[in-house]
């Protein structure tokens, strides 16, 4: 087979295996966790102007905290305005203690109790996201007294055959989407009377076990806007 046969032979093999497979792009591009932050964000500022209800609300953090794709994310905030804004946004973001300068983000982290106990509490630094896991345990994350370093806390909750519990002070906002089978899911949902306070969600699953959550009468943090 001469050259010129042999160059038009690749080319038509080209062709029928049409393009060359690429990343993913689109609606079909995985969300990360601070896709489904975002999200979050946007709703909890519809929610505290008044754009959803308190049901609508639910609905759509529940959905944005169980997509996989961009493509589930995006249509939960099509018909909400998609930035905040500017003033809103430094009120927001004065309630979070200051990270050090030069600081990176901080990672999620774990509380881990396994025929034991973990415990999380007094002044401390709360990131963006803790993971709490019981097994034949238990976890108790107490927030009364914690520095708030994001304007959103998720938990996220695995009890089984053990229980997770979380307390936060009455002026921080308090939400759940959760799932409690043969268990309890059970966090007392309320609102701070600052639409711009920070706000726990809780999320996870409870088998055979339980997850509590709830405001500790009495107990406020009088410094959210402290630089810390």
């Amino acid at each position: 087979m001469d050259e010129s046969a042999l160059e038009k032979q690749q080319v038509s093999l080209t062709k029928a295996a049409g393009p060359a497979p690429g990343p993913a792009h689109g609606p079909e591009l995985r969300a990360s966790d601070a896709d489904r932050d975002r999200i979050a964000d946007i709703l909890r500022e519809a929610l505290a102007e008044g754009r959803l209800t308190a049901d609508e609300h639910a609905e759509r953090i529940d959905a944005a905290y169980r997509a996989r794709t961009m493509g589930e994310l995006e249509p939960l905030v099509r018909d909400l305005p998609a930035a905040r804004p500017a003033a809103a946004s430094a009120a927001a973001d004065a309630y979070a203690a200051p990270r050090p300068p030069g600081a990176p983000v901080r990672p999620a982290e774990n509380l881990v109790a396994v025929f034991g106990g973990a415990t999380r509490k007094g002044r401390w630094r709360a990131g963006g996201r803790i993971n709490a896991f019981a097994l034949f345990g238990g976890v108790e994350i107490d927030l009364t007294e914690a520095l708030f370093e994001e304007r959103q806390l998720t938990i996220s909750t695995w009890a089984l055959f053990g229980g997770v519990e979380v307390k936060v002070p009455e002026n921080v906002s308090l939400r759940s989407a959760g799932t409690g089978i043969f268990g309890g899911f059970d966090v007392d949902s309320h609102e701070a009377s600052d639409p711009e306070a920070p706000t726990v969600l809780i999320t996870g699953c409870a088998l055979f076990g339980g997850v509590a959550g709830k405001a500790k009468r009495g107990k406020r943090v009088k410094d959210l806007r402290a630089a810390g």
